[in-house]
């Protein structure tokens, strides 16, 4: 097979690398987008089960609170019911003092109530947001989760019909030049470059004159002096005209 022969199925080659790497491109990018969405519908259904967890404790917390400051209004309605019948000021004094005492505990109480009140109120806003969140994420994978799967699933196929095409064109070309090729794609996604007026059309750099006339004679694939791209000669569009004319 002579290099003419050869530009054509390695020029091939390059495009369906190219197709190759949009492809899977595509798929990393839906796999992640779809992935994420998963991700964090599980992240809010734990966030969810322990706040409803924590909410349904200070309700506990507020119902017992509630319970013994209900306790305490009895018991100081009772010591006023035994201040009104003290019989001397000793007995007074010690009931005030029992009062004062009850009092203060009365006001720790429900100051503690009203702090486990406002946590559950918080808590629940949260609750509301993240159930908010929830439901549009399960929309959202109910709605597009499906076509993303499928997406997935038609480019997974699409990339399989690449490779396919891609080992068997592989096969037609010389082994030497078929590993040249796969040697510089490990550095340079696009592994070929053309030059028809002295410029590798790959990083547009001007070629030493002598090395362009190796290329013209087409006797072998170079490859580029500054970007080490596979170089191979094309003739200019014009000249091809005026030779078939």
């Amino acid at each position: 097979m002579s290099i003419r022969e050869q530009i054509a199925p390695l020029e091939e080659l390059a495009r369906l690398d190219g197709e190759l790497r949009r492809v899977e491109g595509d798929l990393q990018k839906e796999r992640v987008e779809l992935d994420a969405l998963r991700v964090e519908l599980a992240g809010l259904e734990g966030r969810l089960a322990t706040d409803q967890k924590t909410v349904a404790d200070m309700e506990k917390t507020r119902g017992d609170l509630t319970g013994e400051i209900r306790q305490m209004n009895q018991q100081i309605e009772r010591s006023r019911e035994k201040l009104g019948r003290s019989r001397n000021e000793k007995e007074s004094l010690a009931v005030q003092r029992e009062l004062e005492e009850l009092r203060k505990l009365l006001r720790d109480r429900e100051d503690d109530a009203n702090r486990v009140g406002l946590g559950i109120e918080d808590a629940r806003k949260s609750i509301a947001t993240a159930e908010a969140r929830r439901d549009e994420l399960v929309a959202v994978l109910e709605g597009r989760g499906p076509d993303m799967s499928l997406s997935i699933d038609s480019h997974e196929g699409h990339r399989g019909d690449l490779r396919t095409r891609r080992d068997e064109l592989a096969k037609t070309l010389p082994a030497a030049l078929y590993r040249r090729y796969e040697n510089i794609r490990q550095k340079r996604p696009h592994a070929i470059a053309m030059t028809s007026d002295g410029t590798c059309q790959g990083c547009y750099v001007a070629l030493a004159p002598m090395f362009f006339q190796k290329l013209r004679r087409l006797e072998e694939f170079e490859q580029c002096p500054n970007c080490r791209r596979l170089l191979y000669y094309v003739m200019p569009a014009r000249a091809r005209t005026a030779k078939t004319s």
